[in-house]
């Protein structure tokens, strides 16, 4: 076994024993040990291995509980193959389009096999049309439990992780068994993860990075308590998200920007101050999007009344092509704030601080997202030469966690250079080997020789009233050329009140030309639910775009 499955088996016999995973919430709570899990997967790991399943095979998830995903994933770690978690079609989705993509997708990962579970089993005969093969993940537990795990080197894959991109050019960053082992080790290092004491909670999806390897892998290798809802469960009452903390005793948890500033409002709407009790969260985790230090604020202040610490606000840094995570601060000192001097920053790419307190149009405010996790390093890179602290440029980073490669439609494609340092594509900076964001380098916005940073521009449309919150994107137009400017595109309950519309867009661009001293050559209001979001959750900027271009050809 490769020592990452090697830990996962360990833990089951040991721990995993008295600690598990509660599924069901909220009204039909099962508790399932992790030893039970374990049991599960060799259960299903056997039926694999009996249907022909091979050493290094690709097989796909899709399903939408935990409770059938959980023991899915860790039977094809026990029978040898790589796990790679389908994007789910929506009740919006045109399946035959969805089914397309997906058989491009099972192309790409070379996988003959997916495995169903509720409610996509559904899809069984869409599947069957298009010539993909699966099998029920409830069949699978009728299995003979394997009793010799297949063993695997730890250069194998065990995660072929779909990114946010196109679905019509298809992308998966290859996760070895060696990665896996290496990140959820540092991260239960840096996070201080207690076995004994924690309890973690999330609703996030098991087909993105942090819900499968942060809130399933990593309590499931280590033995924690885990409570495990879906985003549906979640964006139904948000304001479960805060009783299940409250009943079960949560101490870790984690979401994107977005989410926080959603519970935040539903917070302040509770009228009895004892109604949740959050005393004992330690770490919640804000990754994923760009942190809005007011909507953290909003968060703090609501918890607040709930006995919430304020010190468990917990930024970090991460993405696939790292396994997960890069950077963290450390537990319990809250959110730290970088204020520079904007002139300096958009005209010179260099870090300058200034007092929190400067005029907003003059100073653009980041969170320091902490040193990189033990094994990493990190360097700062700009026109080819490593930059010094506090100066601004791309973001490189190597170490055991930094994963070998892509799949792509088009072959193998590797993460790294010769020396292994692998280019995120982030703009930032160090300071006091700390790391800090400033935003995607495909996303700058260049006019008269300033770089502007996608998200200050939104941060300024989404303070408006009327605009819904992380419901706002930036549009690079004529990117690149001497002509180029920029839009915004909102989303808002006044869509489609002419007057209203009207004076939202009047208001947002003021709002944007305070923050950053240009003006939006153009603000698109949108109904709630219509801006393009990938399968994650992140807006998607450049198919807002396209909206934008479509909605001025529309009016022409």
């Amino acid at each position: 076994m490769s020592r990452f499955v090697d830990k996962m088996v360990a833990t089951a016999n040991d721990g995993g024993r008295r600690r598990g995973v509660t599924t069901g919430e909220p009204g039909n709570a099962v508790h399932t040990t992790w030893a039970q899990v374990h049991e599960q997967a060799r259960a299903m790991a056997g039926a694999l291995v009996a249907h022909g399943l091979s050493r290094g095979e690709a097989v796909a998830v899709l399903a939408a509980a935990p409770a059938a995903i959980g023991p899915a994933v860790q039977a094809v770690w026990l029978s040898g193959g790589s796990v790679t978690m389908l994007h789910q079609p929506t009740p919006r989705s045109d399946l035959a389009m969805w089914a397309e993509d997906t058989v491009r997708v099972l192309n790409m990962i070379s996988s003959k096999l997916v495995l169903l579970g509720e409610p996509f089993d559904q899809l069984a005969p869409v599947l069957e049309q298009h010539g993909i093969g699966y099998l029920l993940i409830s069949d699978l537990a009728e299995g003979t439990p394997l009793e010799s795990f297949v063993e695997v080197d730890e250069d194998a894959p065990a995660l072929l992780q779909l990114t946010s991109g196109s679905t019509a050019e298809p992308k998966a960053v290859r996760i070895t068994h060696g990665n896996l082992l290496a990140n959820i080790t540092a991260m239960a290092d840096r996070a201080e993860l207690d076995p004994e004491h924690d309890v973690m909670v999330s609703w996030l999806p098991m087909f993105h990075d942090m819900g499968m390897v942060g809130f399933y892998t990593t309590p499931m290798a280590w033995g924690i308590e885990l409570v495990k809802v879906t985003p549906v469960d979640f964006l139904t009452a948000p304001l479960l998200w805060a009783k299940l903390i409250s009943d079960y005793g949560g101490t870790i948890t984690a979401a994107p920007n977005f989410a926080y500033a959603l519970l935040g409002r539903r917070l302040g709407s509770v009228d009895n101050d004892d109604e949740y009790d959050l005393s004992k969260l330690r770490i919640a985790l804000n990754g994923a999007e760009p942190i809005d230090e007011k909507a953290v604020a909003a968060f703090v202040t609501a918890g607040a009344r709930f006995s919430m610490p304020a010190e468990c606000v917990f930024p970090a840094y991460g993405m696939a092509e790292g396994t997960l995570a890069i950077s963290f601060a450390s537990p319990m000192i809250g959110l730290r704030l970088d204020h520079l001097d904007a002139v300096a920053l958009e005209e010179e790419n260099r870090a300058v601080p200034v007092a929190g307190d400067a005029p907003e149009a003059g100073r653009r405010t980041f969170a320091v997202l902490g040193p990189p996790l033990d094994g990493f390093e990190a360097r700062i890179v700009l026109d080819g030469a490593v930059r010094a602290e506090r100066e601004v440029g791309e973001i490189q980073v190597r170490g055991p966690s930094v994963t070998p490669g892509y799949l792509t439609v088009n072959g193998p494609l590797a993460t790294q250079d010769a020396d292994g340092w692998l280019a995120t594509g982030d703009l930032g900076y160090i300071v006091d080997g700390e790391i800090v964001i400033c935003g995607r380098a495909k996303d700058v916005i260049i006019l008269a020789g300033r770089n502007i940073y996608p998200t200050d521009i939104e941060r300024a449309a989404t303070s408006v009233d009327g605009v819904r919150a992380g419901n706002a994107v930036a549009v690079r137009l004529d990117a690149g050329t001497r002509r180029e400017r920029f839009a915004v595109v909102v989303e808002s309950r006044f869509a489609g009140d002419s007057d209203r519309e009207k004076s939202l867009r009047k208001d947002v661009g003021a709002r944007v030309f305070e923050a950053v001293n240009a003006r939006p050559s153009a603000v698109l209001v949108l109904s709630p639910g219509t801006l393009p979001k990938t399968p994650s959750g992140k807006l998607r900027r450049a198919a807002a775009g396209e909206q934008l271009a479509d909605s001025i050809k529309a009016a022409s």
